[in-house]
């Protein structure tokens, strides 16, 4: 508590609170816009490759994309949905190496992302109505997310029921 604040009105400090909630949801859009703008600038890095044209019977010269767009937005996004669970979990560990593993710590984290991974997407899915039926496009991305986390939750099974005591 802010010392003196209980002196105030009720309903001042709930416009109070709710004005700061609105100032730091408004630092999130900027932060997290800036965050995607950097993304489109990383995935439009392209070079320039030699391919032999068995038509032509020469080489030619063909621009294509370093990154996968879609992997490096999965990859970034929960890198930046998932740092502040992350960084909280490294700083309480450090704090004190020898103690006890934290309470917040793996299970938060993969909480974390299978909330980002499951609900997040799940309404985003519902929410785009185009009248066609839904489908995986790329499925090579889907492969590599659903391999990724279904190894993410088994290991994190097998961490907190198996090998823990």
């Amino acid at each position: 508590m802010i010392p003196g604040t209980s002196l105030l009105n009720n309903g001042f400090m709930g416009f109070a609170y709710l004005c700061g909630l609105g100032w730091l949801f408004l630092g999130i859009a900027i932060i997290s816009d800036i965050f995607m703008e950097s993304i489109e600038v990383i995935t439009a890095v392209s070079k320039e490759i030699e391919i032999y044209d068995k038509e032509a019977d020469h080489l030619v010269v063909k621009e294509v994309a370093v990154w996968n767009e879609t992997v490096a937005n999965l990859t970034l996004m929960a890198l930046g949905s998932s740092a502040p669970e992350i960084l909280l979990s490294v700083i309480q560990t450090v704090q004190d190496i020898y103690a006890e593993p934290p309470v917040l710590g793996a299970s938060t984290i993969v909480g974390s992302a299978a909330f980002n991974l499951l609900v997040i997407s799940g309404l985003s899915i519902y929410a785009v109505d185009d009248g066609e039926p839904k489908k995986v496009v790329n499925t090579g991305v889907f492969a590599i997310t659903a391999t990724v986390s279904l190894f993410a939750y088994i290991w994190l099974y097998l961490i907190l029921e198996i090998i823990s005591p």
